[in-house]
């Protein structure tokens, strides 16, 4: 979980230092033309820019949200789960290191945002290694598989034992 965490932390904060030194006041740089760009913004809010009023509130769900699974991990030995909450703390860990360290103050700070998607979202890899991460973990507890480890020997459906 750490290895997952600390590449998507790496990752996140590197590609933010890049976007902010070379893309910053800049034009956007069309990827694939106009459906992908890399452009620059600062967002105060969360999703979709949601919520720019409540900056501080997003910094202490997200200061929950590393406690969580930091709490979790102590009964993690699960490889898949590892990686999904490796995913999500390096996510959040990234976006709340925009919140703690950026403009305008601390708790307060504007998250670095830079890939845009034509008539969708603007975002950064914390974000979708967040989403990656919240996908894989939906598709783990659909199929049963613990934090353990361990996946359900059998289930039954209308009275009959179905194989695990």
């Amino acid at each position: 979980m750490l290895a997952a965490a600390g590449l998507t932390y790496a990752l996140d904060l590197g590609s933010k230092f890049l976007a902010v030194s070379r893309l910053e006041n800049h034009e956007p740089v069309g990827v694939f033309g106009r459906v992908l760009t890399l452009q620059v913004i600062r967002n105060s809010g969360a999703a979709f820019s949601m919520g720019q009023a409540v900056t501080a509130v997003f910094t202490a769900i997200t200061l929950a949200v590393v406690v969580v699974i930091v709490r979790a991990s102590r009964k993690l030995h699960s490889l898949p789960w590892a990686l999904a909450l490796g995913l999500l703390l390096g996510g959040a860990l990234g976006n709340l290191t925009d919140r703690i360290f950026r403009a305008p103050g601390v708790f307060r700070g504007h998250v670095v945002d830079f890939i845009s998607v034509q008539h969708f979202a603007i975002f950064n890899l914390a974000d979708s290694a967040i989403v990656c991460g919240g996908a894989l973990m939906i598709l783990l507890s659909f199929l049963g598989v613990s934090l353990e480890g361990t996946a359900p020997q059998g289930r039954r459906d209308s009275g009959i034992v179905v194989p695990g």
